[in-house]
């Protein structure tokens, strides 16, 4: 129950859907009590009156007689419908009031979760897998729903009808009493036992789903490459293979419950016939009556749900607790990139790196070292070097996806760890190397950079990015929906997308991260023209492979693992013949070829 106190504060939330729906319980449960009071009077009633009845046999006072007992035993059966029908109306306000909360307590604990997902850093999604992530907002939510209506509900109710049954059978005969339930200590020990059984196979029945959901996610998201390398039968048998892993862990959690239950019920059986034999030779005595028995019986089978709920309702909370546990581990991770302020406002633009290094700590790889440059508002700068050489890692740090390891980034003078982070973020425009899109129109995902931006400004933006022609092109226009990851258009018409998205928010810095690889060069020379122009008064940032002649750069840098060996203009670096200078000529011999 350790890891479930964390709903508690849910549970303060909605105290009066809580305390309305134990009120209504315990109502509900006075209603079915009074029931088998009712046919105790009824059956006391005939059995004392069937003696009075065959005295008068021959006599007219015998029919009247007979139809007096008709009429009062046609009341005690109204009585007893009147009864029933007030406790189903309570049973319906308390399902309307716990069930309808731990509805409400779902929906709050799924946004929470998905809440502190987004803010999470990236280093967290780098150590933990989607499937894993989905497994945990909707199997563990679930799981934990269970336990804050069924299993509460039933719980509150098994407490509520037990103190009413056991208060009405002691008030009869404490003996009888004490025989009826002689075999639910035992009930209790087993349950103890077979809780702790169901809690360790539960926690790792939810790991093992985590498992298949996160197979499934990759092979989907990954179907082109499974499809293009024939692997459709390997994956197929992988899959199999875990699946049945996880239905041998399921069907022992099945084999608990199913030798448990038919335990109970034989419990519950023994409970019976002792009232029965003990009862009789208490009305032999004189001790009781013949309704009493049967009041009894009804009492003893009434506690028969409660009795075998008791094990359901353990088997509920134990996996509710492997699953929040499950929950918690996540919600307990603590962002290391924060917001220290709220302070929106403009970025005027000046860039400084001042010895900056940077590992990985998901990996340890270290990805910076002492760089150093200053840019200011307004220039432009291109980052060039090998693949792996960190210049990706520039550009995630300046929009702070990871915190420096040493060093410090410095934007308009302030420590980048010092500006509202939501203000930089909406305040750069950033495309990303791994070009992402949602499945949803063209225009939706154009307008993810603003999303009140007119449809006007949306095809405006996508001339500037080359890619009306292609849009208009497609069967509904900018209303086509693009698909998963935008998987309905090619891979220069997914970049072109993308940098329309970051240029639609009229960022104060840019930063393009190998954005024209997928692109041909005519397109590239139209979308560089926009640039030299949308660009003018912008602080630039450009990562790429290529040197773009279109753009005028105000510096430009070469890194090599992870540290500058070159930095200065276009005419220094060919001066300094090295990495720059042999890029360039390559370039530009591989061109004079194509044209």
């Amino acid at each position: 129950m350790k890891q479930l106190q964390y709903l508690n504060k849910y549970f303060i939330k909605y105290r009066w859907h809580l305390l309305g729906g134990t009120i209504f319980v315990f109502i509900s449960n006075y209603f079915r009590v009074l029931q088998p009071r009712m046919i105790r009077e009824a059956l006391d009633l005939v059995v004392e009156n069937i003696g009075l009845f065959q005295l008068y046999d021959g006599f007219g006072l015998q029919q009247e007689l007979y139809t007096i007992l008709g009429q009062t035993l046609l009341f005690f059966g109204g009585l007893v419908l009147l009864l029933a029908l007030l406790m189903g109306v309570f049973m319906y306000f308390m399902r309307q009031t716990i069930i309808v909360m731990s509805r409400l307590i779902e929906y709050d604990l799924r946004k929470e979760v998905f809440q502190h997902y987004e803010a999470l850093d990236l280093a967290f999604y780098k150590r933990n897998n989607t499937g894993d992530l989905m497994a945990r907002i909707t199997e563990d939510v679930s799981k934990v729903r269970n336990y804050l209506g069924p299993a509460l509900l039933y719980g509150v109710n098994l407490v509520s009808l037990f103190i009413m049954v056991i208060y009405s059978m002691i008030r009869v005969s404490w003996e009888l009493t004490l025989y009826s339930l002689a075999p639910l200590p035992l009930l209790s020990i087993s349950i103890y036992y077979v809780s702790n059984l169901i809690n360790k196979k539960s926690e790792v029945i939810q790991q093992k789903l985590a498992t298949l959901n996160s197979i499934s996610q990759e092979v989907y998201s990954g179907i082109r490459v499974v499809k293009s390398y024939v692997q459709e039968g390997p994956m197929v048998r992988y899959f199999a293979k875990e699946s049945e892993d996880y239905k041998h862990k399921a069907l022992s959690l099945v084999k608990v419950n199913a030798a448990f239950y038919p335990l109970m019920l034989l419990l519950i059986g023994a409970s019976t016939i002792l009232t029965v034999y003990i009862g009789g030779l208490q009305v032999a005595k004189g001790s009781i009556t013949p309704g009493n028995i049967a009041e009894f019986v009804i009492f003893v089978n009434m506690l028969t749900w409660p009795v075998t709920a008791i094990g359901w309702i353990a088997s509920i909370v134990q996996q509710a607790a492997a699953s929040q546990k499950r929950i918690n581990e996540f919600l307990n991770t603590k962002p290391t990139v924060t917001n220290p302020t709220h302070a929106p406002g403009p970025l005027q633009g000046l860039i400084e790196f001042d010895h900056v290094a940077f590992t990985y700590p998901d990996t340890g790889i270290c990805a910076l070292r002492e760089v150093t440059f200053r840019l200011e508002p307004g220039q432009k700068m291109v980052i060039i070097g090998r693949t792996g050489s960190g210049k990706t890692t520039i550009a995630d740090l300046l929009v702070r996806m990871y915190d420096v390891t040493a060093g410090q980034i410095r934007i308009d003078g302030k420590d980048i760890r010092q500006h509202d982070l939501a203000n930089l973020r909406a305040r750069i425009g950033y495309v990303p190397q791994d070009v992402f899109l949602f499945s949803d129109t063209v225009a939706g995902n154009i307008a993810f950079g603003r999303t009140n931006a007119e449809r006007t400004e949306i095809e405006q933006f996508a001339r500037h990015a080359a890619v009306y022609d292609d849009i208009k092109g497609l069967s509904e226009g900018f209303d086509t929906i693009v698909g998963e990851r935008g998987v309905t258009l090619s891979g220069g018409q997914k970049q072109r997308v993308s940098i329309a998205r970051a240029l639609i928010k009229y960022p104060d810095i840019v930063i393009l991260d190998d954005c024209l690889s997928a692109v041909d060069t005519n397109t590239e020379k139209q979308i560089l023209g926009y640039f030299s122009e949308a660009l003018a008064d912008k602080t630039a940032v450009i990562i790429t492979h290529r040197i773009y002649s279109l753009l005028q750069f105000d510096k430009i840098i070469v890194l090599d693992d992870g540290v500058i060996v070159e930095e200065g203009t276009h005419e220094t670096l060919l001066a300094n013949k090295g990495y720059y200078a042999e890029l360039y000529e390559k370039q530009t011999t591989e061109e004079a070829k194509v044209s």
